[in-house]
């Protein structure tokens, strides 16, 4: 059986999770790479001494040296610093970006054909300098953000009217950072609007509204939260398992619809910028984005998103990335 081969970028929590993830699913055989010593080569073996367990054929390697990814077919980007209490995730632009840069150049020399998922933060501005080094296509160059911050919208919701996050859906958009945009309107329970569901339960539009609301900036600092309560990291579970749906996607030609973010050519009113919207993700990597229609609020709201955006890349390029 000839499998795909996928490279992890970056061996810490996320990677570790992921090469679990990737490997139980029969993706394809995994190869890590980090900088650090024999760390990816400890953790792969870890992982791949549970295959019997449970019960995959997929191997799973560790390396230091970027040859060793040589081929890839997919590659997932999570090397970078990861957040501390107290940071945004604008602030590990200037580190992060020195790190992709080198990643980038790393990943083109070794794996030219590859498709690529980048997660590291901050994203759009990461997955702007990536394609801009690599010169890949933009099709197969996205970044990882909306599946995850659209899994923490539906879970928040699902908790809070008690009924299985599988039925619900909810989309964020725009930018991966605190001006994110959960689209309230959209949100709903196999069809039924969630404030529908909200205002039935409390009796009380405004009681209703207020819920959503504390719901949506729950969503925007989701990822904070888990900073705050970690204390000495960030997320890695979630964002590895949004990563690896999008990977699916990709190898399996899905053809899912996934908030991923993606090069927009005039899409949502953007040119040339890379932002959180919803993608057909397949065989093709981005193959078409969905344009869906904005009410006066929330165009607004995506703007105000892609000015943010903007800032982080302008401000990547000022100190000359």
């Amino acid at each position: 059986m000839n499998r795909k081969k996928i490279a992890l970028i970056g061996g810490g929590q996320i990677g570790g999770v992921l090469a679990q993830l990737i490997a139980s699913k029969e993706l394809g055989d995994v190869v890590m790479f980090d900088i650090v010593e024999d760390m990816p080569q400890g953790k792969t073996l870890d992982v791949g001494e549970a295959a019997r367990i449970v019960g995959f054929d997929s191997k799973v390697t560790g390396t230091n040296s970027y040859k060793d990814i040589e081929g890839a077919d997919l590659v997932i980007i999570t090397a970078g610093l990861p957040r501390k209490p107290g940071m945004s995730r604008d602030d590990l632009l200037t580190t992060n970006a020195k790190i992709m840069k080198s990643v980038a150049e790393g990943v083109r020399d070794n794996a030219p054909n590859a498709f690529v998922i980048v997660i590291s933060n901050p994203l759009d501005a990461m997955v702007t300098l990536f394609q801009k080094v690599s010169g890949f296509p933009f099709n197969k160059v996205m970044g990882q953000a909306g599946v995850l911050d659209s899994s923490r919208f539906a879970t928040f919701i699902a908790w809070e009217l008690n009924v299985s996050v599988k039925d619900v859906n909810a989309m964020v958009l725009g930018g991966h950072g605190d001006s994110m945009v959960p689209l309230v309107r959209y949100a709903n329970v196999n069809g039924v609007p969630v404030m529908e569901l909200l205002e039935r339960k409390y009796g009380d539009k405004e009681k209703a509204k207020e819920v959503m609301d504390a719901m949506v900036q729950r969503t925007k600092m989701a990822g904070g939260e888990v900073v705050k309560l970690l204390k000495t990291g960030s997320a890695f579970f979630s964002p590895a398992a949004a990563a690896t749906a999008m990977a699916e996607s990709i190898i399996k030609d899905q053809k899912r619809v996934l908030p991923a973010s993606a090069y927009l050519q005039g899409e949502f009113g953007v040119d040339g910028y890379y932002v959180g919207v919803p993608a057909v993700l397949g065989a093709n990597g981005v193959e078409r984005v969905l344009e869906l229609s904005l009410n006066e609020e929330e165009k607004a709201a995506f703007d105000n998103s892609i000015a943010a955006v903007k800032k982080n890349v302008e401000a990547m390029e000022r100190l000359g990335f």
